[in-house]
């Protein structure tokens, strides 16, 4: 299965339901590879974990203990 997340959107809507799932499941973890990315981005230009949690919608606790240790 491919990861451009086009194909996978409509993948995710096909009425297949195993595609949709798979599709479902490889978008998930695109989706996480891509915010872990963004909060390293952030955390390397100074941005506070209160920012950073701010702008994913949940707590400063949830997010340092989510992203803090990597």
């Amino acid at each position: 299965m491919t990861n451009d997340l086009a194909t996978l959107m409509r993948q995710a809507q096909d009425d297949d339901p195993l595609l949709a799932l798979h599709a479902t499941t490889a978008l998930r973890r695109e989706i996480e590879r891509l915010e872990a990315v963004q909060v390293r981005r952030a955390r390397v230009a100074g941005l506070a974990w209160a920012q950073i949690a701010d702008a994913i919608g949940v707590s400063k606790q949830a997010v340092h203990k989510k992203y803090g240790r990597r």
